[in-house]
């Protein structure tokens, strides 16, 4: 007698759980999500794996363009810096791979990793080897390329971020391995994520890094506006409520006063924001 024929088998249940919702096909997406959502009513999957399987059709769909970091938001360092010139800037962002450019923004030339100045910061080497010297090589990849294709290439290729082109070869931002990921299962905590407690971070001049979880109390006190907490707990739903969907990063509406920016999204909700106080 074999294990599966044993009374009150896991095995044989679990397999006649899987046969039963794999037994009708579905013909698009739409009977794909509707079976999907059945199974974690029915038990067979949890919420958990529900999204994740969901955010992973989305990624076979979306493009680059949709999750980049735009160009203006990157930190790049000229390959003629001196190390008092690039540290302070490796420090305050606190990235851990940079592009770096010869001339223009345009010209990049390869990355610099922050293990690498580690590295040569232990042997008391940091700022005596030229900069060009420390280079990786740089991946490029275009707008257009879709964001399951660039994960399989980051699998195989052993890389975490790539500059992303525009179509006459110009840089228009980044992407990593984690802004992929992040489509897939959601957020992924960072410890250079400012804390809890400060939702709201001044950036440059009028403009604040906002988290769209702040609330709506906390936001009025801020920026002394008078948007009412009895229609959304946070500012993050009142700039989808605006919207009349779930905007994507780098799409941009004016409320009042204020110009909100979507910053960081996935298919689930806004994360973060660029608030501008303008005239």
């Amino acid at each position: 007698m074999n294990d599966d024929s044993r009374s009150g088998s896991p095995g044989r249940g679990f397999l006649e759980k899987i046969a039963n919702f794999l037994s009708g096909e579905p013909q698009d997406k739409s009977e794909l999500l509707e079976m999907l959502h059945s199974a974690q009513e029915n038990g067979l999957i949890d919420p958990e794996a529900t999204n994740i399987i969901h955010g992973a059709m989305q990624v076979s769909e979306m493009q680059v363009w949709e999750i980049m970091i735009p160009r203006s938001q990157a930190t790049s360092i000229d390959v003629n810096s001196t190390v008092d010139v690039y540290l302070p800037l490796i420090v305050e962002s606190a990235h851990s791979r940079y592009p770096v450019y010869e001339e223009s923004e345009d010209q990049i030339i390869g990355m610099l990793l922050a293990k690498d100045l580690l590295y040569l910061a232990s042997k008391d080497q940091l700022g005596k080897v030229p900069l060009k010297e420390l280079l990786r090589p740089a991946v490029f990849v275009p707008e257009s390329k879709r964001l399951n294709v660039l994960l399989r290439e980051f699998k195989h290729s052993h890389t975490h971020m790539a500059i992303v082109i525009n179509e006459y070869g110009a840089m228009a931002g980044l992407v990593t391995i984690e802004d992929i990921l992040e489509q897939i299962v959601g957020e992924i905590a960072d410890e250079h994520d400012f804390e809890d407690d400060h939702l709201i971070k001044p950036s440059n001049g009028r403009e604040y890094t906002v988290k769209a979880m702040t609330p709506i109390e906390d936001f009025n006190d801020y920026f002394h506006t008078s948007f009412d907490p009895e229609d959304f707990d946070t500012i993050g739903g009142i700039v989808s409520s605006q919207f009349g969907r779930l905007p994507k990063r780098n799409e941009s509406i004016q409320i009042g006063h204020l110009l909100f920016k979507v910053l960081n999204a996935d298919q689930r909700t806004i994360r973060l924001l660029q608030v501008t106080q303008l005239d």
